[in-house]
């Protein structure tokens, strides 16, 4: 079954729908697809900002900071809001892009360091870490984030999501159709079941 499981690790809504996925598609028999990409080129293109439209419109960040302690709650899963906002995802979307079999773990391993412990996931002493505690080779996965190859993966991740009309994060698509938005993973997991 075609579904692919779109996220930035500094989307905030995409931090609820990496805790949650694996499980959900686990019950519909569902294979999900990791794709890191960047939101940075994406919303420079379309709305011609370079930073999260929830710090350029203040009201929909005090609303979207609210909405995950709810959703958080309602999920039963950990929160600490950032001290810092939005953190520098390439360097921990490059390593996701490496990760291979891990790709799960670390995914998840990311986002709760970002959204629930405050770590700054750009940094690659803390990147070294979160591989290892999934027990993979830290300096490993640091030294293939730096090659040609990967680089050019999450660049072409990036181009790719925005081929297909990809406007924010987090994204799903199954069996061909867009889903957008934490709230339509279900949606997107039983459309993929069915067809």
């Amino acid at each position: 079954m075609s579904f692919a499981f779109w996220f930035d690790f500094a989307s905030t809504y995409s931090y609820l729908a990496a805790m949650r996925v694996e499980e959900a598609c686990n019950q519909a028999s569902v294979q999900a697809t990791y794709r890191p990409f960047l939101l940075g080129p994406i919303f420079h293109e379309l709305r011609g900002i370079k930073d999260s439209p929830f710090n350029v419109q203040p009201i929909r960040g005090r609303y979207m900071w609210r909405d995950l302690e709810r959703l958080c709650e309602k999920f039963e899963l950990p929160w600490r809001k950032p001290s810092v906002f939005p953190r520098h995802s390439v360097l921990a979307g490059r390593v996701a892009c490496s990760a291979g079999a891990a790709t799960g773990p670390l995914v998840k391993a990311i986002f709760r360091a970002n959204f629930a412990e405050d770590r700054d996931i750009s940094s690659p002493d803390v990147l070294r870490e979160l591989v290892e505690s999934i027990g993979g080779d830290g300096a490993q996965a640091l030294e293939l984030a730096q090659t040609a190859e990967v680089k050019a993966q999450l660049r072409a991740n990036t181009s790719e999501a925005q081929q297909l009309g990809i406007f924010g994060a987090p994204n799903f698509i199954a069996k061909g159709e867009l889903f957008f938005g934490q709230d339509r993973m279900d949606d997107a997991i039983a459309w993929c079941a069915a067809h």
